[in-house]
C-alpha cells in the first residue's frame, strides 16, 4: 500500500482540533499508532476515540508544548513504550494585529506556544531519534514566507519555525532524521469559524467569501488537504525529501501579484 505507516510510532501536538486532529486521523488511518499531544484534554480524548472508532491505535496526553519540563516528561513516557518515528509540530495560536496592535503580553504568549513550543518538541524527541532516524514536520504558514498584514507576532512565529526546520534537518541528516515543513495559507478550521463569529455577527457567509477570494484558487483549503501532504512527508515515499518548506496555499504566495 502506497504512503503505509504500518508499525509507525507518531507524536501529533495539537493533534485534537483542527488541521493537527486531521493529520492525526489520517496518520492513524495509515496505520500509524498516534499520540496526541493536547492542553485541551477533552479534543485529545475525542479524537482518540474517533480513531479507536475507526479501528486505528491512539493515546493521549495532556501536555502544555510551551512548558519544556512537561513535553520532555510526556516524549520520554512514550518512548519507553515505543519507538517514536514521526513528530508532527502542530500546536499553535494566533494573533492579528501590526506592531503597534501586539502589547507585549500577547507578543510573549505567540512566542511561547510557536517558538518555544516546536523548540521543546524537537529537543525533547531528538535524542530518541538520533538511534533510529525519523521524521519531523512543523507547521509554518505562508506568513511566514511572505508579508501578510495585520500578522506581525505570527509571522515572527512562523518565520522562525521555517529556521528551525532547516537547521534541524541540516544538523542531523547524517542520523537520518528528514524535517520539513508545511505552510498553509487560509485553512477552514474551527479557529476561523470563531473568527467570523467572534468578529462579524450575522455577516459570517459574506466574510466567509471575501476571504476565501483572497485566495487565487477562489477558495480556502480544508485541514484534510494538509493532512494528505503531512501523510506524504511522512511516508517512505518522501525519503528523499528534507529541508524544504511546502506551501499548500492556492496560489497565495506565487500568484498574489
Amino acid at each position: 500500500m502506497k504512503f503505509s505507516l504500518k508499525n509507525k510510532v507518531a507524536v501529533v501536538t495539537g493533534g485534537g482540533s483542527g488541521i493537527g486532529k486531521s493529520i492525526s486521523k489520517t496518520l492513524a488511518k495509515q496505520g500509524a499508532y498516534v499520540h496526541i499531544i493536547e492542553l485541551n484534554a477533552e479534543n485529545g480524548t475525542i479524537t482518540k476515540n474517533e480513531i479507536e472508532q475507526d479501528g486505528g491505535l491512539a493515546d493521549a496526553h495532556v501536555c502544555d508544548v510551551a512548558n519544556q519540563e512537561n513535553v520532555i516528561s510526556v516524549i520520554n513516557e512514550i518512548s519507553e513504550k515505543n519507538t517514536i518515528h514521526i513528530l508532527i509540530n502542530s500546536a499553535g495560536v494566533a494573533h492579528i494585529g501590526n506592531i503597534e496592535k501586539t502589547p507585549e503580553a500577547d507578543f510573549d504568549r505567540i512566542y511561547k506556544v510557536n517558538v518555544k513550543g516546536v523548540y521543546n518538541c524537537i529537543y525533547s524527541i531528538i535524542p530518541h531519534m538520533k538511534k533510529h532516524g525519523g521524521v519531523i514536520i512543523n507547521m509554518a504558514s505562508v506568513a511566514g514566507s511572505v508579508a501578510v498584514s495585520d500578522r506581525f507576532a505570527y509571522s515572527m512565529s512562523k518565520g522562525a519555525t521555517l529556521t528551525m526546520t532547516y537547521s534541524v534537518a541540516k544538523d542531523y541528516i547524517d542520523y537520518g532524521i528528514r524535517c520539513n515543513a508545511i505552510s498553509p495559507a487560509r485553512i477552514l478550521t474551527p479557529f476561523v469559524d470563531g473568527f467570523l463569529k467572534n468578529n462579524y455577527p450575522g455577516n459570517e457567509a459574506e466574510m466567509l467569501e471575501k476571504l476565501s477570494k483572497t485566495q487565487p484558487i477562489g477558495r480556502m483549503g480544508v485541514p484534510q488537504e494538509v493532512a494528505d501532504l503531512a501523510l506524504y512527508l511522512c511516508s517512505d515515499e518522501a525519503s528523499f525529501i528534507t529541508g524544504t518548506d511546502f506551501p499548500i496555499d492556492g496560489g497565495f504566495i506565487k500568484l498574489n501579484g
